[in-house]
């Protein structure tokens, strides 16, 4: 998204599509190896005006016990209160405070992620993907970003201590968001 390309066709609200969509996680585990996971339960809806681009509002809510990992007792670990505590804090949420055009097809989106109770601003770099109108007449825009937090600053603390030195499970922990957002009518 630039300064020079018109916008004025992206101005609309958007309902986030989760069915080709994907708000996933990596962590490093034991020190040697990548573990991904992702919540498959969201719902998000933004609100864009070309002639404000920058007052673009964005909510994304995440039904926390849908995380899934492909490990069913590594999930269930999750979920718990070592980690998530997802029977007193059942949602992640964002919320934005500002949109920021840096490229021809980026922007940074700037808000509120709340996780385990705790919200912290955040800043996710995003590169726009493209627009299309699918088969049922629907408008949609892609978006891919990413963004490193570490999880003690939102009360995200267990871990375990290697013999081999390291721990268990990385303080840091990629976010990432593949949306794909169909435009209201």
């Amino acid at each position: 998204m630039t300064t020079a390309r018109d916008l004025t066709p992206f101005t609309g609200t958007y309902t986030i599509d989760p069915s080709h969509s994907q708000i996933g996680f990596v962590a490093r585990h034991a020190m040697v190896t990548k573990v991904r996971g992702a919540f498959n339960d969201f719902a998000g809806t933004a609100v864009f005006d070309a002639a404000n681009p920058e007052a673009t509002a964005v909510t994304v809510t995440i039904q926390a016990a849908s995380i899934d990992t492909r490990n069913a007792q590594r999930d269930e670990h999750l979920r718990g209160n070592d980690f998530f505590d997802m029977s007193t804090y059942p949602e992640i949420t964002f919320v934005s405070t500002a949109l920021r055009v840096t490229g021809d097809d980026t922007f940074d989106l700037v808000g509120d992620l709340t996780v385990k109770g705790v919200t912290r601003e955040v800043t996710v770099p995003f590169t726009y993907q493209g627009a299309a109108t699918d088969p049922f007449g629907n408008q949609r825009l892609g978006f891919e970003g990413s963004v490193v937090i570490n999880r003690k600053d939102y009360g995200v603390t267990w871990n375990a201590a290697l013999e081999t030195g390291g721990v268990l499970v990385s303080d840091k922990i990629t976010l990432e968001f593949e949306i794909s957002a169909i435009r209201n009518a």
